[in-house]
């Protein structure tokens, strides 16, 4: 008796807990925002946060995590579907299934993927029919990246955008401009957004955005990592069938899609390039790590509405190419680290190639320029009344300008916390020398860099930097750092390492104390040194009277004539000019 009451009790305690279960699902209400106020208004950054958590307590398929801090002081959490549930965060990114990550709110003004992922993450537990769909995918989005430009709401700092009502700004809490810091990392936002994707490691990446140069029919447009710097078959399928397939996907559903229009000032009729996303911007930096990256790019001028509906529409999109091609891309994702070391040589610098375009069908507005009804001069005018559909030159191929060889390791010396910091955030891995070693390594020594005369995001930013290399035997510290070329972040090592790649560490200021001497002399007491160093040194006084003969200004210069002598003498400081990071070959 006493049996059969137990198992009357745990029948009974069983089938309540599905029936609240089932009660939690009816009784919640999971519509929108976006869908009560027919498209016109986007949530506040605690409702996003709070419809999640919601929907995960409702659904076992939902989960929700959170990463450590944003400058706002907020965390940063990640939504995570899987049609059997993830419960550990490891448990992603060694999962078969297909990795998708959704990054939305990077620029808060841009709601448009926020609105979008929070319907489609919805709409997949609800029907069943997209749970067995995406059954072999995990679709992981960030609900709203830049959490401190969300809280700082407002109606008019998106001066040209049709809709939402209110909206976030585009700074952070400390007003950097999140696209544009996944390199340097100066945000706690960007580790936090690391600490994700080496969490996922996602095979596609997907950033939303709004965006406006032109005028022009689409409501939507994408910016797929450029495909000559994602590089090998990795970026041929990027480009050959990836993102046909999105784009016939898209043409199915009656939607228009056009790469990004890269325009400013003028009209695209006269042809455009592709946008070239160096590793600050999101997609450029995902590519390090050999994920296929997207920015989707909707028109701030046409209706919010019609520019969510088509960014939930693109989405699907995206993880049915996925789904089908899943085999494939996971191929070329494990193998590209190899055949990147295979080849011995790395571009870091590339330009448009002017010779090589391709016709695109675009459809645009005639424009013209007219007398400004505001000021005294000129302005641009789209007129909608005349639509056109031409064929105008896109660039979207690019060619290395610089290249260098892979060495088999770097050197960093352990002082520099700043970068090491970010290899650690970036899962590069490294080991540290167990005792003072003297080798032989390839040294670098600034040459010549340009730097910019106003800030950009936080940085004096320099760039067109050369190196002069020279060997040399280096005697390291017990601590310091070996890092060895043969991982899967290789590439992210040679981007930031190497001095005069685009978005190297070098550039972004992170050794910019070794630019400047702190020994010198004084010229009065130098003078009798010089004379005896050129005495007792037959090839510096021969380097010396060269320069005299070949270089007028030298030869008119005393001061120049005695820093060449003290550079090359004993008493020049080894660390002027010297970077920090060594090379192994």
């Amino acid at each position: 008796m006493k049996n059969i009451l137990k198992q009357i009790f745990f029948f009974s305690f069983f089938f309540l807990m599905i029936s609240c279960d089932n009660s939690s699902k009816e009784n919640t209400d999971f519509t929108t925002l976006f869908e009560k106020s027919n498209g016109t208004e986007t949530p506040e950054y605690k409702d996003v946060i709070t419809y999640y958590k919601k929907l995960s307590e409702a659904y076992n398929q939902i989960s929700l995590f959170s990463f450590g801090q944003t400058d706002s002081g907020e965390p940063l959490h990640l939504a995570v579907y899987n049609s059997e549930g993830i419960f550990n965060v490891d448990e992603i990114k060694n999962s078969l299934k297909n990795r998708i990550l959704i990054n939305n709110g990077i620029h808060p003004g841009e709601s448009d993927g926020i609105d979008a992922s929070m319907m489609l993450l919805r709409d997949i537990v609800q029907n069943d029919s997209l749970q067995e769909k995406y059954k072999n995918s995990i679709i992981c989005v960030i609900p709203v990246y830049n959490i401190g430009g969300s809280l700082n709401r407002n109606s008019h700092s998106r001066a040209n955008q049709n809709g939402p009502k209110e909206y976030g700004f585009r700074g952070n809490a400390r007003n950097y401009d999140l696209n544009r810091d996944f390199i340097k990392q100066d945000t706690k936002n960007a580790a936090a957004f690391a600490a994700i994707f080496h969490a996922v490691n996602p095979d596609v990446f997907v950033d939303n955005h709004v965006s406006n140069g032109a005028d022009y029919q689409y409501a939507i447009t994408h910016l797929f990592t450029q495909h000559n710097k994602l590089g090998g078959n990795l970026g041929m399928f990027l480009q050959n069938e990836m993102q046909s397939q999105i784009e016939e996907s898209l043409e199915k559903k009656d939607i228009i899609i056009t790469p990004y229009v890269n325009v400013w000032g003028t009209t695209p009729e006269a042809g455009f390039s592709q946008f070239f996303d160096s590793p600050r911007y999101s997609t450029g930096y995902t590519t390090l790590f050999n994920t296929l990256g997207l920015m989707v790019e909707t028109h701030m001028l046409k209706p919010y509405k019609i520019r969510v509906e088509q960014t939930y529409e693109l989405l699907f999109s995206v993880f049915d190419v996925t789904e089908e091609k899943s085999k494939k891309i996971k191929e070329l994702r494990l193998n590209a680290s190899d055949k990147i070391l295979a080849k011995k040589t790395y571009p870091i610098q590339f330009k448009v190639d002017k010779e090589a375009y391709r016709d695109l069908s675009f459809k645009g507005y005639e424009g013209e320029i007219i007398d400004s009804k505001v000021t005294n001069g000129k302005r641009l005018f789209y007129d909608r009344n005349k639509p056109f559909e031409k064929v105008v030159k896109y660039y979207d191929e690019f060619v290395a300008t610089k290249e260098i060889t892979i060495p088999k390791a770097y050197i960093l010396q352990q002082g520099w916390h700043n970068v090491i910091d970010r290899l650690k955030n970036n899962h590069i891995e490294f080991t540290r020398f167990k005792k003072d070693t003297i080798i032989t390594v390839e040294v670098n020594h600034i040459k010549d860099f340009k730097t910019s005369k106003t800030p950009y995001e936080g940085h004096y930013l320099h760039s067109k930097t050369t190196v002069t290399s020279t060997l040399a035997k280096i005697n390291f510290k017990k601590g310091d750092i070996y890092i060895d070329t043969n991982q899967n972040g290789v590439r992210y090592l040679i981007e930031t390492l190497e001095a005069a790649a685009t978005d190297s560490f070098f550039n972004w200021n992170f050794f910019d104390t070794v630019l400047q001497k702190k020994e010198g002399y004084s010229a009065y007491v130098f003078e009798d040194v010089a004379a005896q160093i050129l005495a007792e040194k037959p090839a510096i006084k021969k380097a010396f009277e060269n320069k005299l003969t070949s270089d007028e200004d030298f030869a008119k210069n005393p001061r120049m004539q005695l820093d060449f002598i003290y550079k090359n003498s004993p008493y020049y400081e080894d660390a002027h000019l010297r970077l920090p990071v060594f090379k192994i070959f």
